[in-house]
């Protein structure tokens, strides 16, 4: 491995492990201008004792810096437990909407139902505003009477149709278990401004250890955005293409494609079928 790619693994497994380079220095007994050298990829073939105390003290496999598969009693404890599938992923994000969990028809229904309109109007005027809604542009109630307003209907309320449609995707607590136990995860979202820490707390996204949860509206971009991929990348701290993204919308998927992630579409409607297709990508 050439020293550039040897940097630039060793440092984001220092982000990976939360600490700033010169936290890192103190627990490794390294000099600051070494580190920094180190992560330019500035000095030339770096001692492996260097390089197997960084990644002890990150908790990193020392193969999964060096491309060599280590032998015998004589590598460092290491501490992490989590796995490379054979497609190369260490990190998986998942999608809410359409993925974790599934609204749409039935809150549109509904709307349509109390407001006495079509329900493709409905839909037409959420999707015409919800990226200002998802970025944090404007707030939900700004966001409820300009829908509201067009439907010339009394006061529209998309956190109450939400939430009393909102479901479960099937399969989906049983997957993000098996995932988490494996591999890093997080969830990226297209969502309005306290909708995720809310189906946390109803227990409607499964209670696991997510690494980084991505809210478009505390990102200010929504996907398909470079913007929130990129943010993505930097809070997973991993490279482009260790990453794999789950998400049911095809122009997502295909912006995480050109920012080099790996992608899998999720069926919502065939959610079987789908999370055994995650399942095999997933091997290891």
């Amino acid at each position: 491995m050439d020293e550039k790619a040897l940097g630039k693994r060793l440092q984001l497994a220092r982000k990976r492990a939360g600490l700033t380079q010169q936290q890192l220095c103190q627990k490794a007994g390294l000099s600051y201008s070494t580190l920094a050298k180190i992560e330019r990829g500035a000095i030339r073939s770096p001692s492996v004792f260097t390089v197997a105390n960084i990644a002890s003290v990150t908790g990193t496999l020392l193969e999964d810096l060096v491309d060599f598969e280590t032998k015998g009693d004589s590598s460092p404890a290491l501490a992490s437990a989590k796995k490379r599938s054979k497609t190369g992923i260490r990190f998986v994000y998942f999608d809410v909407n359409g993925t974790l969990v599934r609204f749409y028809q039935r809150a549109f229904t509904q709307a349509a139902h109390d407001l006495g309109v079509a329900a493709d109007v409905v839909e037409n005027l959420f999707w015409r505003h919800n990226d200002d809604l998802s970025s944090g542009r404007i707030r939900l109630e700004d966001f409820n009477r300009e829908i509201s307003g067009e439907l010339g209907a009394p006061q529209f309320d998309w956190h109450k149709y939400y939430m009393d449609n909102v479901q479960a995707m099937p399969g989906m607590d049983e997957l993000l278990r098996w995932t988490s136990e494996y591999y890093e995860i997080g969830i990226l979202s297209n969502n309005a401004p306290g909708f995720i820490d809310e189906l946390k707390s109803k227990g409607l996204i499964p209670d696991v250890e997510f690494k980084t949860i991505v809210d478009s509206c505390k990102v200010g971009a929504t996907k398909p955005e470079a913007k929130i991929y990129e943010a993505a990348q930097e809070l997973a701290a991993m490279e482009a293409g260790e990453i794999l993204l789950i998400d049911d919308t095809r122009p997502f998927l295909t912006a995480a494609d050109q920012a080099g992630w790996q992608v899998l579409w999720f069926d919502e409607d065939n959610p079987e079928d789908s999370i055994t297709k995650i399942k095999k990508y997933l091997e290891f």
